[in-house]
């Protein structure tokens, strides 16, 4: 099965919905989680898992549209999405170290595209 674009597109759309998860799940963190009624309000921990089970959910109907083979390596682009928003959001640093990290993603992420 020859995978179609809206496939790809939409475990792009997931990945990015659920790199959104690990930010709100960090600032969940930060708050104190010793009481279930703090747990209870803790509305970043609420969100992240929402946004964690958003982006499953997405990804889902993408399969599809494609070959697995395909379409999961394209799940390496949540690596990214964190990275970069982790800065936005967050004000965590990029070195030299991450963004080769970022590229060597981004070529892999290329070959399995181009390959297909």
């Amino acid at each position: 099965m020859a995978t179609q674009i809206w496939a790809i597109m939409l475990v792009i759309t997931a990945t990015l919905t659920g790199a959104f998860g690990p930010i709100l799940l960090k600032r969940a963190s930060a708050k104190k989680l010793s009481k279930i009624s703090s747990l209870m309000k803790n509305y970043h921990l609420f969100g992240g898992v929402a946004l964690y089970t958003a982006g499953t959910l997405l990804f889902i109907p993408a399969l599809k549209g494609g070959d697995l083979s395909v379409l999961y390596p394209f799940v390496a682009l949540t690596y990214i999405w964190v990275s970069l928003l982790s800065v936005k959001f967050l004000g965590e640093k990029m070195n030299k170290v991450k963004w080769i990290g970022i590229a060597l993603i981004i070529l892999g992420v290329t070959f399995i595209g181009v390959g297909s």
